[in-house]
């Protein structure tokens, strides 16, 4: 079983505010200008993240956006992070959203009351 270190969890933390900043207020690209950071997940070397989001419009072009402005979102993240070395960055497209709004519309559509058959 893996050990959830505290530091790892720090950094991922740290890198979900500077990114949701950078994202909304640097990065001019209007694909990208509805995304929200969900999660981020840092690798335990601290080579790698995970970011986890959610586009409210396109997340096809969202995701070309995002992996286009990777390298500037980085060399940014290098300048406001007290890292040795930035991690590299993966987007992931979060659709755990969508599944939970998609199964409480079912439950509220099967909890709904029915009208009654004619006899």
């Amino acid at each position: 079983m893996h050990k959830i270190f505290s530091r790892n969890k720090r950094v991922a933390e740290q890198l979900q505010r500077e990114l949701a900043g950078l994202l909304q207020s640097e990065v001019k690209d209007p694909r990208i200008a509805t995304v929200t950071i969900t999660e981020v997940e840092v690798s335990s070397d601290l080579t790698h993240a995970k970011i986890y989001f959610v586009a409210h419009e396109n997340a096809e072009e969202a995701m070309k956006g995002l992996q286009k402005s990777a390298g500037y979102i980085r060399s940014q993240l290098a300048h406001r992070l007290l890292l040795r070395a930035v991690p590299q960055l993966h987007f992931v497209y979060d659709s755990a959203i969508e599944s939970g709004m998609r199964l409480s519309q079912l439950i509220d559509e099967a909890v709904a009351p029915r009208e009654p058959r004619p006899t």
